[in-house]
């Protein structure tokens, strides 16, 4: 499902107008960004947590040459199921 699919089936599901759940769709998804951006932990209670980590520097491996190289520190995004999410995918 992409993005446009998702505002069509809230849309069906809410009778609010596409509009308005494009909106409030993008709100939320900028707004979770802001707080991930902060380190900010975002929890949905029965859908899940989204956190940031950070992972450290590291030696990797160019898997064509062979050749050892640093992979830089980085901070990425991780997210974690909810109890009930995990039991409605089963």
């Amino acid at each position: 499902m992409n993005k446009s699919e998702l505002i069509d089936a809230v849309h069906a599901e809410t009778q609010l107008s596409k509009a308005d759940v494009k909106k409030a769709l993008e709100s939320f998804l900028k707004q979770t960004a802001e707080a991930l951006k902060k380190r900010d932990k975002l929890t949905l209670v029965g859908f899940g947590s989204f956190s940031t980590v950070t992972r450290k520097e590291r030696m990797g491996r160019n898997p064509q040459t062979r050749q050892e190289m640093k992979i830089e520190a980085k901070t990425v995004v991780k997210f974690k199921p909810g109890a009930e999410l995990n039991k409605d995918v089963q």
